[in-house]
């Protein structure tokens, strides 16, 4: 499946900017099951000064720093990528591995599973909590295997939480999202991985995007697709597999991925400081388009 992402994004300051710097993260990565074909990133006011990176989680990012006057700036990016079937959700499905067994492989195994472990630890907005350790005590009993566990986990999850957008923002913590019951693709993606977290499984942050398609009969509009957030999880005997606890299901050809983190603050597609006074607006518009290979 071959498709084409647009993901504009503007920022209007009420006083003028003297200086801004900012850090982008917002093309596609390649991996085994999604191949980048090409991406462009196009901004106004040209940066005076910009350098692309691979982050720490082997992320692109792109560094920008703008030093003169504007009042203004724009943002928008391009990508094509090719989406084959994600296989290691087919495999975990026929795994047998009890989940404390996992755990307790790749606890005795440090050296070996370095780069695993660090999922396993707390976050900016990922917590240990007890409380988020007797939310997800029932969807992990003993003996019971790390795939059950995980797709209980995630229906959990999706029953619990209603998908309520503007009722939170990026820094509501993982417990107000407990209580509330409400929350955004974010707060469904730090509570699943907080869940797993807390009992000692690793999991991580996928940043990316979904295609979302219009009701029977109406016609798909402009700028109305999405970043998206979801959840990797880590099966020794398989490798990362993705959940998404937002539409209850495993990611696949319509799951794009940007970027791989321990939570939100990681892998953010835009941030970065400015030089001003004043309010500013953001608007954000996200194209994903399927088109033929």
């Amino acid at each position: 499946m071959r498709y084409k992402i647009r993901h504009s994004t503007e920022y209007k300051y009420q006083e003028l900017v003297t200086t801004g710097h900012n850090r982008l993260c917002l093309v596609p990565l390649h991996l085994p099951e999604q191949i980048l074909l090409s991406t462009d990133i196009k901004i106004s006011p040209t940066p005076d000064e910009q350098a692309y990176l691979t982050d720490f989680f082997g992320n692109t990012l792109l560094f920008i720093s703008i030093y003169k006057e504007h009042d203004l700036l724009t943002i928008n990016s391009e990508s094509v990528v090719d989406i084959a079937p994600r296989i290691n959700a087919d495999r975990a499905q026929q795994s047998i591995l009890p989940w404390q067994n996992a755990k307790a492989q790749i606890a005795l195994q440090g050296d070996f599973y370095a780069d695993v472990i660090q999922y396993t630890l707390p976050s900016q907005h990922v917590p240990y909590s007890q409380e988020i350790r007797n939310f997800t005590h029932d969807c992990f009993p003993e003996n019971g295997t790390l795939w059950n566990g995980c797709q209980a986990l995630m229906q959990k999850i999706y029953s619990y939480v209603a998908f309520k957008p503007g009722f939170t923002t990026v820094n509501t913590p993982v417990e107000s999202v407990l209580k509330s019951r409400k929350g955004v693709c974010q707060d469904l993606a730090h509570l699943m991985i907080a869940c797993l977290r807390n009992i000692g499984l690793p999991a991580r942050y996928v940043s990316g995007y979904l295609e979302t398609m219009p009701p029977p009969g109406k016609e798909k509009l402009v700028g109305t697709d999405a970043s998206h957030a979801w959840v990797s999880v880590y099966f020794p005997d398989v490798g990362w597999v993705e959940f998404d606890p937002t539409n209850c299901l495993l990611p696949s050809y319509q799951h794009i991925t940007v970027a791989y983190g321990r939570d939100y603050y990681d892998v953010a597609p835009i941030k970065g400081i400015v030089f001003s006074s004043g309010n500013q607006t953001l608007t954000v518009k996200v194209d994903v388009e399927q088109i033929n290979s």
